[in-house]
């Protein structure tokens, strides 16, 4: 794993350790990707809507543009990896007819599922306007990124 990525999941954990909220430690961990990670142009957290498990609602986020609030489990990429329960790295949006488009700068997105007792609770969406953004390391530092959430709703 890279430097800056393990200094990043060290800070998430100790923060996760203390944080009053599951939704205390999304936004810490959406600001600082967003901050820290040049090339994570939007970083957001999907919830499952409670109301309705065939929805994902919009949770905390950081990025330039306002994301879609609603989004059904059978649309786009948050839906395909919602669906199959595994990471959906797409480098380039324009050649993956799922993309459902939240801003046309975006390039290359990233969509981990997270899951607590093996239900779907959510998910961490990170947009890039650069294509390939999200390499074999990326990836997996994004997917330890929801554990870190997993983890803490787990114990809630």
């Amino acid at each position: 794993m890279i430097p800056v990525h393990e200094e990043l999941l060290q800070e998430f954990q100790d923060f996760a350790r203390t944080a009053p909220t599951a939704n205390s430690v999304m936004e810490h961990i959406c600001q600082r990707l967003h901050e820290t990670m040049t090339r994570y142009n939007w970083v957001g957290f999907y919830l499952v809507d409670p109301a309705d498990a065939g929805i994902l609602l919009v949770g905390p986020y950081v990025g330039s543009f306002t994301p879609n609030a609603r989004i059904p489990l059978s649309t786009g990429l948050c839906g395909a990896a919602a669906s199959s329960g595994q990471t959906v790295v797409v480098d380039d949006v324009s050649k993956d007819p799922r993309y459902l488009a939240g801003s046309p700068l975006v390039k290359c997105e990233i969509v981990v599922p997270i899951f607590v007792k093996n239900k779907l609770v959510g998910e961490l969406d990170v947009e890039s306007y650069f294509t390939s953004t999200f390499s074999r390391a990326e990836q997996e530092f994004v997917e330890a990124c929801t554990v870190v959430v997993g983890e803490y709703l787990r114990r809630g």
